[in-house]
């Protein structure tokens, strides 16, 4: 059985996701141990609130240096929400913050006017990378949406699925190599977002096998 860190560092909807985790097989370890959080086969970084209050809880509990070390090391991480946006190198929510950096771009506002802000509600997935192992046996679907900023990769092959608002394409998921994001909840997003969780989880299983 493969151990999912959850890291809690004050910011986040920790056990729903940790139930979530459960459901699909998995031990699901709500921790602010780095040596925990190192040990684990996969981490997931959840969040809600803002950004700048997020990093700042990180960097006083160094988890921020945590959280690098297990992606370096190889380890499957997820971001979900607002841990998906602290994946990139900065946000401007609230001024101008410095994030993980573990993936190039920034994190913008919603510029609003002719839609609503925040984006909140259902809206269909559009895989951009559909060979990603996120979307194994996967069909496109919906997905539930509750956010103002959205993420913009510098890299087009970072982004794997976006999603339609304002008139545009917005950033759904993203990843490279080890390191993934969802700016949706996907243990709030039905069936697909379980799958979604489940094909994440068993990369960390793989993990375990190959150890």
């Amino acid at each position: 059985m493969a151990t999912i860190a959850i890291v809690d560092y004050g910011m986040g909807n920790l056990h729903s996701v940790a139930k979530a985790v459960e459901r699909q097989g998995s031990e699901a370890l709500v921790t602010s141990d780095p040596s925990a959080i190192l040990a684990a086969d996969a981490v997931i970084l959840p969040g809600v609130g803002a950004f700048g209050d997020a990093m700042a809880c990180l960097r006083d509990t160094a988890l921020d240096a945590v959280v690098a070390q297990a992606a370096a090391n190889g380890k499957p991480l997820l971001g979900i929400c607002l841990g998906m946006q602290l994946l990139f190198a900065r946000s401007e929510e609230h001024g101008d913050h410095e994030g993980l950096g573990l993936l190039p771009g920034r994190v913008v506002r919603f510029t609003g006017g002719t839609y609503k802000v925040p984006h909140m509600g259902w809206n269909r997935l559009r895989f951009e990378q559909p060979e990603s192992p996120l979307f194994a046996g996967l069909d496109e679907g919906h997905v539930y949406f509750v956010h103002s900023f959205h993420a913009l990769p510098e890299r087009a092959s970072d982004l794997l699925a976006v999603t339609e608002y304002g008139g545009g394409p917005v950033t759904a998921i993203v990843g490279r190599d080890n390191v993934y994001g969802m700016q949706f909840h996907p243990e709030k997003s039905g069936e697909l977002g379980m799958q979604l969780l489940r094909n994440f989880l068993k990369l960390a299983e793989t993990t375990v096998r190959v150890s």
